[in-house]
């Protein structure tokens, strides 16, 4: 019974020429640079949704505080929480103190820097720095 050879897959180049190679190995490295900007881009986004969800959580805290505030002065009588929220436009304004953290990004911006230039100097994710600047109180 004669032995099969098997053939080793590595013996004859995959390439026929060093071109090629090089060639799939660029088309690997502009992949590898589109995933890492993706990668990037997705995480701008969940910090900026996670930072805006913080920021409504804090401020439906304040309204809960100041609801129990108004029902516990109205001499005794009990208010009811009405059963949908309010839209936001007829909301009472809260003043909010300024974070710390905030008034850094805002004295930043304030000398003409942009999102980005922030987000570097403060080494904080950019998507997180353009939602403070976003939610700015206005003055």
């Amino acid at each position: 019974r004669p032995k099969l050879k098997k053939k080793d897959p590595l013996e004859k180049a995959p390439f026929s020429s060093l071109a090629q190679q090089r060639t799939v190995e660029r088309q690997m490295q502009n992949l590898l640079v589109d995933l890492s900007e993706m990668a990037r881009q997705m995480n701008a986004q969940i910090d900026t949704r996670a930072a805006k969800l913080e920021q409504l959580i804090k401020e439906a805290d304040q309204r809960i505080a100041l609801l129990g505030k108004q029902s516990g002065s109205s001499n005794g009588s009990h208010i009811e929480p009405p059963a949908m929220p309010a839209p936001a436009a007829s909301a009472p304004e809260i003043p909010m103190p300024v974070d710390p953290r905030h008034a850094e990004v805002y004295s930043l911006a304030d000398l003409g820097q942009d999102a980005k230039e922030i987000a570097a100097r403060l080494n904080r994710p950019s998507g997180e720095v353009e939602l403070i600047l976003a939610l700015r109180p206005r003055s």
